[in-house]
């Protein structure tokens, strides 16, 4: 019989949702991944059942996607998507091997993380100013936690009140996987959230109480308005200069300062949550920019 796409689609999606507890963020992108797999397969090749989607056809379907301009990151993430959804296939019993066995990832070209740099970073917070308003409150905390803690805009925006431990200055985090981590605050930045907590009491008579971030309306922040944020700020005079100014780029800062000023590489993942060491070594070639410029500066014969 036909496979029914969207039903097999879901069952997957529902079990990255309810087993894997992915965020809605990645369901979504396997979801458009899939969809647009599905879409590309069934106009040239009909309806199918699955065991005869092989990896032949799966090349195909890549092949057309290179031939659109697409990068190799984006293909790789397909092609990952798919090897995960086929892998679920496999443990469901609909196919006997994976398509995906033969499929070999192009090669990623290497992005060093962009990131603001530490003057940058001593403009923002000495001299830029912020409305004297909720909005303008709001902001600022944004940048100050986005910067100081390294945490993900997904993180910030779900950030709860009995996340944060004033007693100890720390954070506890709900990361990817459902993950907790624990982050160190600085003490003049518990005493922020605190005086901003209790304002949010004083001022709103009904708010989404179980967020620390709240808009001018009461309301818990979306992710738009976080970007937008952050894009505003960082286009202030003489802040960077870089072209991305996205929160992840303060993710990247957060991490390349602490690099740069001699932190060791372990506990760096440790504090942005990463799986493995190998995403936390790309901040390392900006620490070794940082000394090949230190040496040509201060070596007689450099």
């Amino acid at each position: 019989m036909p496979v029914a796409y969207p039903h097999i689609i879901q069952s997957f999606l529902d079990y990255l949702k309810f087993q894997k507890r992915y965020s809605q963020h990645t369901i979504i992108s396997y979801q458009n991944d899939l969809t647009a797999f599905f879409d590309f397969t069934f106009p040239v090749f009909g309806e199918m059942e699955l065991s005869a989607l092989s990896a032949p056809i799966i090349r195909s379907w890549l092949a057309n996607l290179k031939e659109q301009g697409m990068e190799s990151r984006s293909i790789n993430r397909k092609i990952s998507a798919l090897k995960s959804f086929f892998k679920f296939q496999l443990k469901e019993g609909a196919v006997s091997e994976s398509p995906m066995a033969t499929i070999i990832s192009p090669k990623n070209k290497k992005r060093l993380p962009q990131y603001v740099d530490e003057k940058g970073t001593e403009i923002l917070f000495r001299y830029v100013e912020f409305e004297d308003s909720w909005r303008g409150r709001t902001d600022h905390l944004i940048m100050q936690l986005l910067y100081n803690t390294g945490m993900r805009q997904a993180e910030l925006v779900g950030l709860k009140e009995t996340q944060i431990d004033k007693s100890n200055s720390q954070i506890k985090v709900l990361g990817k996987g459902n993950k907790e981590r624990i982050l160190p605050l600085t003490r003049e930045l518990i005493n922020i959230l605190t005086i901003y907590m209790e304002d949010k009491r004083k001022t709103f008579e009904a708010f989404d109480s179980a967020y620390v971030l709240i808009n001018e309306k009461g309301k818990k922040l979306y992710p738009r308005y976080v970007y937008n944020t952050v894009k505003l700020y960082l286009s202030k005079k003489d802040v960077t200069t870089i072209d991305k100014r996205s929160p992840h780029i303060l993710r990247h800062t957060f991490a390349t300062h602490l690099m740069n000023n001699g932190a060791d590489i372990n506990a760096v993942k440790e504090l942005l949550g990463h799986s493995s060491l190998a995403a936390t070594q790309v901040y390392t070639h900006n620490t070794i920019d940082k000394l090949k410029d230190i040496y040509k500066k201060a070596h007689p014969k450099a």
